[in-house]
């Protein structure tokens, strides 16, 4: 097991119905997210109103039904069986709801899930870490909420989606006011997919989800990153911090390549940098790993290990539990310094934890 403080820099709550129904307005619960039948007997996930696409999915291995995602104390006891000291939590149920079209019922379905995760962080503050889910079609209302969460419910980062909301991708200017807020607060910026089928997203081409699951994690957050780099964001924002979470740590190391080379040989079409992409990301980017990710090594080789953050994305299931940690804490190929970063000194330094 690890010999440091343990921070889990991608964990996931599993908001239960019952919630929606109880955080929201009553004139907003027909948009609370349900499961329901549609007329051909399938079950479908309603959100914000709107069918989602139906996609087969066999039952496989699932902990959908953990307490510990849904109760602080079982999830404080489950910490503590794996070794994990802090957890920063990020929603399930939520991550789907950036379709909502309505804006004021998009506020409100974000101010429910946030006063919801500030009393499941409340029984341990030092232990369980929510983040922000802002309305990100709207960068006033975002920014609004951004600060709420921040400052009122205390949070330590914001979540957007890498895909396209409200027509911006997120090198859109507009979205300037949310990055200087974040660094007036000093908070990062956590970019975080969802396989959720129900916004733009890669992967649409195919109805098989093990197909649309592989590719819209990677490449949504691969064209993220390219967002922020390449699109002059992290230039405008030098103390802008960003972590990319659950798309494993594997691609980033060629297409850290990738940009350089394109910004050599075609930076000319685009907006003047006067760095290479790779070290806007080495300055200010974090991407978290999968514990038992084989090609870790020559990551580390190729970027270094001052960027790298462990993630447990516990209680989903294709999470490993038990033993997440001990699956990177007992690697032989991996140095004991790598570990001591990417447990403990990395994620501190991305989330400003004491």
């Amino acid at each position: 097991m690890a010999k440091y403080r343990v921070v889990d820099s991608d964990g996931h709550v599993l908001e239960p119905q019952e919630m929606w129904l109880q955080y929201l307005e009553p004139r907003y619960h027909p948009f609370a997210p349900r499961a329901v039948t549609d007329t051909q007997g399938r079950i479908r996930r309603l959100e914000g109103g709107e069918l989602s696409p139906y996609i087969p999915v066999k039952t496989g291995p699932r902990r959908e039904s953990s307490p510990g995602g849904y109760d602080p104390r079982a999830r404080l006891a489950d910490m503590e069986s794996e070794g994990i000291d802090i957890s920063v939590l990020f929603p399930s149920i939520g991550l789907p709801l950036q379709s909502i079209t309505r804006l004021d019922a998009l506020v409100a379905v974000c101010q429910a899930y946030n006063n919801w995760m500030h009393d499941f962080c409340i029984v341990a503050p030092e232990k369980l870490l929510g983040v922000v889910m802002v309305p990100q079609m709207d960068i006033y209302e975002a920014t609004v909420e951004a600060r709420r969460g921040i400052e009122e419910l205390g949070f330590k980062a914001v979540l957007v989606r890498p895909n396209p909301l409200g027509g911006r991708t997120l090198d859109h200017p507009a979205f300037d006011s949310l990055w200087e807020l974040c660094v007036s607060l000093d908070v990062p910026v956590t970019v975080h997919e969802g396989t959720t089928m129900n916004i733009p997203q890669a992967g649409e081409r195919y109805d098989n989800y093990l197909f649309r699951h592989m590719i819209s994690h990677p490449h949504e957050q691969q064209m993220a990153c390219l967002s922020l780099i390449c699109g002059g964001v992290l230039e405008r924002h030098p103390k802008l911090r960003v972590a990319f979470l659950e798309s494993g740590a594997g691609w980033i190391a060629h297409w850290l390549e990738r940009m350089d080379h394109h910004q050599k040989y075609w930076g000319h079409t685009s907006a003047t940098l006067p760095m290479k992409p790779s070290e806007y990301f080495a300055r200010q980017c974090w991407i978290s790993t999968d514990p038992d990710e084989a090609i870790l090594p020559g990551v580390i080789d190729v970027i270094g290990d001052d960027n790298i953050l462990f993630a447990s994305d516990y209680p989903h299931g294709d999470a490993t539990w038990p033993g997440v940690v001990a699956e990177l804490a007992d690697r032989a190929d991996i140095s004991e310094e790598s570990k001591a970063k990417i447990f403990s000194e990395n994620p501190a330094r991305l989330y400003a934890l004491d």
